[in-house]
C-alpha cells in the first residue's frame, strides 16, 4: 500500500471500521483454521457430477453380428449398442445405461446360442461321418454288400 491509501484507511479507522476489514478478518480466521464460532463457520457444498463411464458394447455387438448371429440377435444387439452410444453423446446417462444393459443381455444370448449351434454342427458332422465310416460308405465307389 502506498502513503495515500494508508492515510485514507487511517482516517477511516477513527470512526467505524469499514465492512471490508471485518470480512477480510473473518476470511483470514477461516483460512488459518482458527477457532470458528457460529458466525464464521459457513460451509458451501458444491456437487460436481463426474463423468460416468457407460460401456456401450459396440465391438462385442459387431463381433456377434459378423460371426454369431442366430435369430439376428447380434444385429439387434448392435442396434442397441448404437442407441446407447447416441444417448451417451447427448448426455443421457440413464438412457445410455438402459440401452447398454439390453445390448449386453442380447450379446450374451447371441454368443451362447451361436456357440451351441456351432458345437451342434460340429458334433452332427462328426457323428454323420462316424456312422458313414462304420457302414462303409466313406471312400467306396460301390454300394456295400449285405
Amino acid at each position: 500500500m502506498n502513503a495515500n491509501s494508508q492515510a485514507f484507511f487511517s482516517g477511516a479507522r477513527t470512526g467505524v471500521s469499514p465492512s471490508y476489514e471485518v470480512l477480510k478478518e473473518e476470511h483470514e480466521v477461516s483460512v488459518l483454521g482458527g477457532p470458528q464460532n457460529s458466525m464464521a463457520a459457513r460451509t458451501t457444498v458444491i456437487n460436481i457430477q463426474t463423468d460416468t463411464v457407460v460401456p456401450d458394447h459396440i465391438v462385442w455387438s459387431l463381433f456377434n453380428t459378423l460371426f454369431f448371429n442366430p435369430c439376428c440377435l447380434g444385429f439387434v444387439a448392435f442396434a442397441f449398442s448404437v442407441k446407447s452410444r447416441d444417448r451417451k453423446m447427448v448426455g443421457d446417462v440413464i438412457g445410455a445405461q438402459s440401452y447398454a444393459s439390453t445390448a449386453k443381455c442380447l450379446n450374451i444370448w447371441a454368443l451362447v446360442l451361436g456357440l451351441l449351434v456351432t458345437l451342434g454342427v460340429i458334433i452332427g458332422v462328426v457323428a454323420f461321418y462316424a456312422t458313414a465310416l462304420n457302414r462303409g460308405y466313406v471312400g467306396s465307389y460301390h454300394l456295400p454288400q449285405d
